[in-house]
């Protein structure tokens, strides 16, 4: 039977463990030399998550989620400005629930 110490205890253990890598992965990236070849990969590799991530909340949501990416998405090729992207997206989605209350 799980208890709430057991509960506790598994999620401070994963937190610590989390915590633990974070500090690695920096420790590590700063004491090793990067190829270009690396350093694409990474910068790609983070654009990945960034476009995993939207699609996994446009897949879950509605069409409020989806408008609002793609307006976001249309902002951030006519500006070059992701700050005004995500500032429009995010009206767009309220001007959504506004005019459609949901």
């Amino acid at each position: 039977m799980l208890t709430d110490l057991t509960a506790l205890g598994a999620i401070l253990l994963i937190a610590g463990i989390t915590f633990t890598s974070r500090l690695a992965g920096a420790f590590l990236m700063s004491r090793i030399e990067t190829s270009p070849k690396v350093t694409a990969f990474l910068d790609a590799l983070s654009i990945s998550v960034v476009a995993a991530l939207v699609a996994s909340i446009v897949a879950q949501n509605g069409p409020r989620e989806a408008g609002a990416v793609i307006v976001a998405a249309l902002v951030v090729l006519a500006s070059q400005s992701p700050v005004w992207a995500m500032v429009a997206g995010m009206v767009c989605a309220a001007a959504w629930t506004f005019v459609t209350g949901t």
